[in-house]
């Protein structure tokens, strides 16, 4: 061990390591940043918490202090990835303290509010879509556009949830899917979570559960979505038992519990009863209006015009 020693001291002595690290010393104390620091602390700091702080200020300078927009933290090189360096004031030392870039707090933000969707079964363009891209090119967009803007305000404002989403019917093609994801993104942005729901698919899905003892959960992760939108509703095949022990369940929880539905379709209310009626060669319109009287609780009719847009 002591040949070691005295190899290590003789080599830390040698001329060119002193010259070496008198030139990085020279370096790091003569920097402006560096000296603006010291000069702001200068009551706090003696000389040899300066020559102790020569790692910490090192540190600091071999780092960029300010994002670099390089548009993915991925990119980022600094030591704490997503982070710029600010050197601080301990009780009796220099530390270097990470404070989160722009760059990571976008990242973040991005993260957080698609955190605030989950969606069961929706094409990934629905997600993405925006009220700012949305046509206004007539007077049914419009008067979307000014129930949502009034249905974040009431949240904005009372910070309770509206007790109505919107019934939006049309024909096909027309962009009923994408006010959907438009008005879903919206709502996360002041972090208020929906779910999205394709109904032919999730009912489906629904069937499968029994097997696999998930009805339950997924049942209650649907009907106890702060905001609950179903996409494309009359476009599934019904049995009485997805009609009344699914959709019912869950239109009626949402009632009793004035939450909002969104839900868009290509029958109006009167042709949605008719679809809801006849199932598997029977009718039972008894059991019909019961759920129609839970989706005209939750929701506010609009009729959306316009061309087949998928033909473009």
């Amino acid at each position: 061990m002591e040949p070691i020693k005295k190899t290590l001291a003789s080599q830390v002595n040698t001329p060119s390591f002193q010259a070496r690290y008198n030139a990085v010393r020279e370096r790091v104390l003569g920097d402006e940043r560096i000296q603006a620091f010291i000069k702001a602390n200068e009551q706090a700091l003696t000389d040899e918490m300066i020559e102790d702080a020569l790692p910490k200020f090192l540190e600091y300078l071999d780092q960029a202090h300010t994002c670099c927009n390089a548009g993915s933290v991925r990119a980022c090189t600094n030591a704490v990835v997503g982070c710029v360096p600010r050197l601080t004031m301990q009780p009796n030392a220099v530390d270097v303290m990470y404070a989160t870039c722009p760059q990571k707090y976008k990242e973040e933000e991005e993260r957080a509010v698609a955190a605030m969707i989950s969606s069961l079964h929706m094409p990934r363009e629905t997600l993405t879509a925006s009220l700012s891209t949305m046509a206004m090119d007539t007077g049914a967009r419009l008067e979307i556009a000014r129930f949502v803007a009034n249905f974040i305000n009431q949240i904005k404002e009372t910070k309770e949830m509206p007790s109505k989403g919107l019934y939006i019917y049309g024909g096909f093609g027309v962009g009923k899917s994408f006010i959907l994801g438009a008005v879903a993104n919206e709502l996360a942005n002041i972090q208020v979570r929906s779910v999205l729901v394709y109904v032919p698919e999730f009912l489906r899905e629904i069937k499968q559960a029994i097997d696999d003892k998930t009805l339950q959960q997924k049942m209650d992760f649907v009907k106890k979505a702060p905001v609950l939108m179903l996409d494309d509703l009359g476009a599934e095949s019904l049995t009485s038992w997805s009609r009344d022990e699914i959709l019912g369940a869950i239109l009626h929880y949402r009632m009793a519990e004035g939450l909002p539905v969104f839900v868009t379709s290509n029958f109006d209310y009167k042709s949605l009863a008719d679809h809801l009626t006849y199932v598997q060669n029977h009718q039972e319109p008894v059991k019909a209006a019961r759920i129609m009287e839970r989706i005209q609780s939750t929701t506010v009719p609009i009729q959306l015009d316009g061309t087949n847009r998928r033909q473009y």
